[in-house]
């Protein structure tokens, strides 16, 4: 990953780009465009340099969401560079973020899903291209409703099918491909497409 202060393009702008390019032009997320046309995703750069102050950033964006009627904000991308650059730290991370979401008692209403520059499930090894559907320039933390998850799945039953689908779509990219349109991301300089939502700070 590269750190903010080594001259890429800000962090909001690469993962823009990576949304439209990546989880959109790939199709790695088949409900991903929908929302995004509509200008019903919130990207948040968190400033955050400790974990501490990022669970409590977590908390308001969440607070945020949930006062937020879905027309307007469907979904928040918290783009995190300064904080959680190591995999593992992120990951033990995610535990206490999904704590936030049960004391705030949000359970069944929103969640939090992962992505990282270094993203890697379990039992997999680093270099396996099916991380990839995870993987983003900087670290983000996604914030989702649990009603447009449940229309999603309603619309496509079938999760194995995305999963396996996105497999053969990042096989036939490739790793180098894959490396150099993350790559591309971070570093591409372009103006504001229609259908992007507001940035937050």
């Amino acid at each position: 990953m590269l750190p903010p202060e080594a001259g890429a393009d800000d962090p909001i702008a690469a993962t823009r780009r990576w949304l439209e390019r990546a989880v959109i032009g790939l199709n790695l997320c088949p409900f991903a465009k929908a929302v995004y046309v509509k200008d019903q995703v919130r990207f948040v750069l968190s400033e955050a340099t400790t974990a501490e102050d990022l669970l409590l950033q977590l908390g308001e964006e969440l607070a945020y969401l949930r006062e937020t009627p879905a027309e307007a904000v469907d979904t928040t991308l918290i783009v995190h560079p300064r904080v959680l650059a190591d995999f593992l730290d992120y990951n033990d991370f995610l535990d206490d973020a999904d704590a936030l979401v049960e004391a705030l008692g949000l359970e069944g209403e929103l969640q939090v899903a992962s992505f990282h520059p270094h993203y890697q499930f379990a039992g997999t090894a680093p270099d396996d291209v099916g991380n990839c559907t995870n993987r983003a320039p900087y670290p983000t933390l996604h914030l989702l409703r649990e009603d447009s998850i449940s229309r999603a799945v309603d619309i496509f039953p079938d999760p194995d099918a995305i999963v396996e689908r996105n497999i053969a779509t990042l096989e036939k990219l490739g790793r180098d491909g894959w490396e150099r349109l993350l790559q591309g991301c971070r570093s591409a300089r372009s103006g504001r497409r229609p259908g992007n939502a507001p940035s937050a700070a």
